[in-house]
């Protein structure tokens, strides 16, 4: 079984600066490509940020040059480095595993942006 824990979220005012981490345990090899997804209320979830076990990235246009995803493989864990951070990033916010076996998720970290 694997299991995600997400951890960095919280309230923060426009302009500011959160740092989000998810980490795998259990029992697995290892975790191929790692997600961010974020819910906000009423609408669907969406892609946020990727990172392929490689190293390579892909990010949503709506977060572009304010976030940063990167892993760290020794530690199985990735991370969501979240900069000038406006009010419609609030929303829940997922991590993804896609592991062989399959995709696991976090339970969501609650990610408030308001002054």
């Amino acid at each position: 079984q694997v299991q995600l824990v997400e951890s960095g979220g919280g309230l923060v005012q426009p302009g500011g600066s959160l740092r989000l981490s998810c980490a795998a345990s259990g029992s697995f090899f290892s975790i191929n490509t790692w997600g961010w997804y974020r819910q906000a209320p009423g609408k669907e979830r969406e892609l946020v940020a990727a990172i392929a076990r490689g190293g390579s990235t892909n990010y949503a246009d709506s977060v572009k040059g304010r976030f940063t995803i990167s892993r760290d493989n020794a530690r199985n864990t990735v991370y969501l480095q979240m900069n000038s951070l406006k009010s419609e990033d609030t929303a829940v916010y997922y991590c993804s595993a896609d592991l062989r076996v399959g995709t696991y998720w976090g339970q969501g970290t609650q990610v408030t942006v308001s002054s």
